[in-house]
């Protein structure tokens, strides 16, 4: 463990912009570790230390230099997380110019519509064969005027010899830069272009400002502590606000290093070999580990699995003890023996030196994060959207309701508005829609608060998000269905990978369910029916026992949660078949299309 956790914060002042806090970075702590990363050609970890990445923005920033480009003009830049990633938005930065960020398993026609609208001059992009499944979505248009490929190799070279557009990274790289210094420039000028992948039409281009972006990172701080000491573990993509504010320019502001995960299927193994003290996580990923858990005990003696349950339920109440919410109880005596036997052993797994792990980007099922907490996980759920820079709120360790989303940031006024919204005021609220007025004025009431879509309900300064508004299903006899937390349930069953709740103007709720594609062979037979067959999926007696099994876990919900029919389907929701956007949200209206004809069916049975 680290004996001495020391500050080293810059004041959003002083950086002025998120250039500008990389120049004060690099002044605070040249020598210091950066950036690590797993190097593919050497098979090797590898590190940056502060000075070592000015040299590489300082490359980049002449290559730039060299493109005819203008303060204000877009840069797009579509990557894996890796230092490059950096080291490139700071050069752009730093020069005055505008990033625009793109998925990297994004659907090309999105991309290519990203490019189009945002004018995007330069595009930095991973490899050959990324390239060529965009470059025909792009076709004739005019951006981008200058392609750099990452990564060198044979396919990269064919194509940089015909498309004069395109250069290989060493190529276009000079062998140094000059050095600079931090330049004079608005905060409130515009930073970033972040499309959001509505789940309806059209992604729209949010507008955040390094003000925008810096005062987020610095009240981040203020409500969970962070030391030059604290290595973060990146695998949630850059692309993504919450990752880029939490893993980059956070971490920039308090000398943190980061390293970056080589991929979530090998997470278990970085978690070992990194041992970070930090991570910012989706709750799909805590769901996972939850699920290989269960999946765990499954297969051990009953003696066990009970010890286990002991554990999660005595830990649980020494958290709630803790935070002063309860008082001592007998179960206690045993939780230094436990604690050392169950939970230590799990926690050894994710590495064993986890000082915060923080959810957000979509709700945290309460019994997932009960299980991580009661093995002494210090799991905090968070709040935000990309238009807020991104968070809102998150839970301070020493006030976690694992059922909220937390307390706002310091400096972020929230009130609940018509429909019990949640609406938002402060310096993270982003500049508008790029291009897009009508949008924008639809994002803020008339006094100039950021409506955030969500229901909710505050308690002891604690925000707790009830529904969405946009899903809410109104049945026909005008009741209120919020069908998320219902969907968030039915989850968690091993048999469920995706499910839709469906029930808008109809008399009753059905679900469209995708079974789990590996335990479907076994479910099959189980019920002497061929896996290969569709019908299989319509036999009734199967119907009939998922129905149960659905009611079953529904049953803590109220009265309304009944689902009556569901239909079943094997093809998973994607980004590629348009029914995902890409951060994972299901694109509603694109399913109830996919599905018109199985959502008739299941209506038209029941009459």
């Amino acid at each position: 463990m680290v004996k001495q956790w020391s500050e080293d914060l810059i004041p959003v002042e002083r950086a002025c912009t998120l250039d500008g806090l990389f120049y004060q970075r690099l002044h605070r702590s040249p020598d210091r570790k950066a950036y690590q990363w797993f190097d593919r050609a050497t098979e090797r970890w590898r590190s940056l230390s502060w000075r070592e990445t000015a040299d590489q923005v300082a490359r980049w920033r002449a290559a730039l230099s060299a493109e005819a480009l203008s303060a204000g003009d877009r840069v797009a830049v579509l990557l894996r997380n890796c230092p490059e990633w950096v080291i490139f938005d700071q050069a752009a930065l730093s020069l005055g110019l505008i990033t625009v960020p793109l998925y990297t398993d994004d659907r090309a026609d999105n991309a290519a519509h990203i490019l189009q609208d945002a004018d995007c001059k330069v595009l930095l992009i991973q490899d050959a064969s990324r390239w060529k499944r965009l470059a025909p979505a792009i076709g004739e248009a005019l951006y981008p005027e200058r392609v750099v490929i990452l990564e060198d190799g044979e396919q990269s070279r064919r194509l940089a010899t015909y498309d004069e557009r395109v250069m290989i990274a060493a190529n276009w790289l000079p062998e140094r830069g000059e050095p600079w210094t931090q330049r004079v420039a608005d905060p409130q000028s515009l930073a970033t272009i972040v499309y959001t992948s509505g789940t309806t039409g059209r992604p729209k281009g949010v507008m955040l400002s390094h003000r925008n972006i810096l005062a987020n990172a610095h009240a981040s701080v203020t409500m969970l502590d962070v030391y030059q000491e604290d290595v973060f573990l990146s695998f949630l993509p850059l692309s993504h606000m919450l990752e880029r504010m939490g893993s980059y320019y956070l971490p920039m502001m308090t000398g943190s290093t980061v390293a970056y995960a080589r991929s979530i299927n090998q997470l278990a193994e970085d978690l070992q070999m990194i041992r970070p003290s930090v991570i910012i996580a989706v709750p799909r990923v805590f769901e996972r580990v939850y699920q290989r858990i269960q999946d765990q005990l499954q297969g051990r003696p009953k003696l066990l699995r009970s010890l286990f349950k002991l554990a999660v339920r005595t830990g649980w109440i020494d958290f709630e003890r803790r935070q002063g919410r309860r008082g001592w109880h007998p179960l206690l005596l045993l939780w230094p023996w436990l604690r050392r036997k169950v939970a230590r052993p799990v926690l050894e797994r994710l590495g064993g030196r986890l000082r915060a792990a923080v959810s957000g980007g979509a709700p945290l099922p309460f019994g997932v994060a009960q299980l991580f907490i009661g093995l002494e996980l210090p799991l905090v759920q968070g709040y935000g959207l990309t238009e807020t820079s991104p968070v809102v709120a998150v839970n301070p360790l020493e006030d976690n309701r694992p059922d909220s989303v937390g307390i706002p940031l310091r400096g972020i006024q929230v009130r609940i508005g018509a429909d019990d919204e949640l609406q938002v005021k402060g310096p993270c609220n982003m500049l508008g829609y790029w291009n897009n007025h009508v949008a924008t004025a639809r994002m803020f009431t008339t006094d100039g608060w950021l409506r955030t879509g969500d229901q909710a309900r505050i308690e002891h300064r604690h925000i707790f998000i009830t529904g969405r508004i946009k899903d809410i299903l109104v049945l026909s006899n005008g009741e209120k269905v919020p069908p998320a937390d219902m969907e968030m349930t039915l989850g968690l069953d091993p048999l469920v990978d995706q499910v839709m709740i469906l029930g808008e103007g109809r008399s009753f709720l059905t679900a469209i369910i995708v079974l789990s594609s590996e335990l479907w062979p076994g479910l099959a037979r189980d019920y002497g029916l061929d896996p290969n067959q569709a019908e299989s999926l319509s036999n009734p007696q199967l119907l009939r026992d998922l129905l149960r099994r659905i009611r079953d876990a529904l049953a803590d919900f109220p009265g309304y949660a009944k689902v009556r029919r569901i239909s079943l389907t094997l093809e998973p929701w994607t980004i590629e078949n348009g029914l995902l956007t890409p951060t994972m949200k299901t694109k509603r209206t694109q399913v109830l299309a996919e599905y018109k004809d199985a959502i008739e069916r299941m209506y038209a049975e029941h009459h």
